[in-house]
């Protein structure tokens, strides 16, 4: 009789979760209402509460969410035998498809700013996802692959390459094997691989292209 009501406190939570996902990487967290939270997710403004302690409790949720997803991505066993280069691309590619399937998750692990409502454990999961990636880099450098430099320095590089297609999958403007979408993680190693950098080879921007359709996966800012 009792695991009804858990489960059904659980399902409202992750709708909770999934509404703020959607509304602060799009309306962003300022302007985000918990009466607009609560229409989105299709409950009472009250049962917010029931959950969470407010607006900002409810942002460091969904933010901690994302980011173990993303660490997930980074760490992924599987892979830790395979060299930089690889590692990141299957890495940005990861990205590109959550984009695709989940523009709010993979922005939020992204594109989110408003980092002063983030309380020491969001920062520390922040922390733990840069950690790894640096992770990879730092094993590049090793391999003679990566440039001499600190890894936070290529890591921010990498990242902001990537970050921007992602955000033009997230805005479906490309797919994930959009040619330009290839370009650009290509380009992100690039910039950070050792030896000279080549000429970005020139490229006519591709027709765009509309998704295709299925359905859709869980988001990584919801779990």
């Amino acid at each position: 009789m009792s695991a009804t009501p858990r489960r059904d406190g659980e399902a409202t939570r992750q709708k909770l979760l999934r509404a703020a996902l959607e509304l602060y990487t799009t309306a962003g967290f300022r302007d985000t209402t918990t009466p607009a939270i609560a229409e989105r997710a299709g409950v009472a403004e009250g049962t917010i509460y029931r959950h969470f302690s407010g607006k900002e409790d409810l942002l460091n949720a969904v933010y901690r969410a994302a980011q173990r997803w993303a660490l997930g991505v980074i760490t992924d066993e599987g892979e830790h035998t395979a060299r930089a280069r690889d590692r990141l691309q299957r890495i940005a590619h990861r990205l590109l498809e959550a984009a695709e399937h989940d523009p709010a998750g993979a922005r939020m692990v992204l594109d989110f700013h408003d980092d002063r409502y983030l309380d020491d454990k969001s920062r520390e999961a922040a922390r733990e996802v840069r950690d790894a990636l640096q992770q990879v880099v730092a094993a590049g450098k090793s391999d003679g692959l990566v440039r001499a430099g600190p890894a936070d320095l290529w890591v921010a590089v990498w990242l902001s390459v990537v970050a921007f297609a992602v955000e033009r999958v997230c805005a479906k403007e490309w797919t994930p094997d959009h040619p330009q979408a290839n370009q650009a993680v290509e380009a992100a190693w690039n910039a950070i691989r050792q030896g000279e950098t080549p000429s970005a080879p020139s490229a006519s921007p591709a027709p765009r292209s509309s998704p295709p359709s299925g359905p859709a996966r869980d988001p990584p800012g919801a779990r």
